[in-house]
């Protein structure tokens, strides 16, 4: 199983270079985030032992159970939760996370605002974008994007870098990916977070900085969350 977590990152890796240079950009210019929920921590630290330094955890709790002791051995490890957020697990989220991908509510940013001050540190923060108006799905909606952004921007300052999205199942994810870029783009934010397994070409093609890949780096889940 190590070698075949190597030998997905290897591939992945390349796939994100031939679709930026496709594009057009800089490979440099997109990131990889390594979505290491329901693996367990000897899958990350095979995945660091092979290059990867910037994993994804959708719940906070198990991102503590992997995390904090994995840092001492590898110091520059980033920490992406890219799950949705509830209140009380915001201050826990401060310590550990470096980046937070999932602001999408007022009553999420009071809470953040206020775990900060207890933690005394506040993770680099991105806006969901809830581009297709799901009922089911987090994030703020697209009418009310604007508005929330400047919110946060104001409240948070430089610590809002950008957006985040999940496109419907259902739909042609490069219109949702071509709608956060330009809604980035109109906010003067850095940082699009776009495009996961079966999509991250695409969203690469429209502007992605980021793309969020689990399967096809760790395989199905070995583990299931409750």
């Amino acid at each position: 199983m190590s070698d075949q977590i190597a030998e997905n990152l290897s591939l992945i890796r390349s796939r994100i270079i031939h679709a930026c240079e496709i594009s057009g950009r800089s490979a440099s210019d997109v990131g990889l985030v390594a979505v290491s929920k329901f693996h367990p921590k000897e899958a990350v630290e095979t995945a660091l032992k092979a290059g990867q330094r910037v994993f994804g955890e959708n719940r906070v709790q198990e991102a503590a159970s992997k995390f904090p002791d994995l840092r001492h051995a590898w110091p520059d490890l980033r920490l992406h939760i890219i799950g949705g957020l509830q209140t009380n697990k915001t201050v826990e989220a401060c310590r550990i996370a470096d980046v937070i991908e999932t602001l999408d509510r007022p009553a999420l940013a009071d809470a953040l605002d206020k775990a900060a001050n207890k933690v005394g540190r506040l993770p680099e923060l991105l806006v969901q974008v809830n581009t297709g108006n799901e009922p089911q799905k987090s994030g703020v909606s697209r009418d009310d994007a604007d508005a929330f952004i400047k919110t946060c921007m104001t409240r948070f300052g430089a610590k809002v870098r950008g957006l985040m999205c999940i496109p419907p199942e259902d739909e042609e994810p490069a219109t949702h990916f071509r709608f956060l870029t330009e809604l980035a783009k109109r906010h003067g934010l850095p940082v699009i977070s776009m495009g996961m397994s079966a999509d991250f070409e695409t969203a690469i093609a429209e502007g992605a900085t980021l793309v969020r890949v689990g399967s096809a780096i760790f395989g199905s889940r070995p583990m299931t969350g409750s």
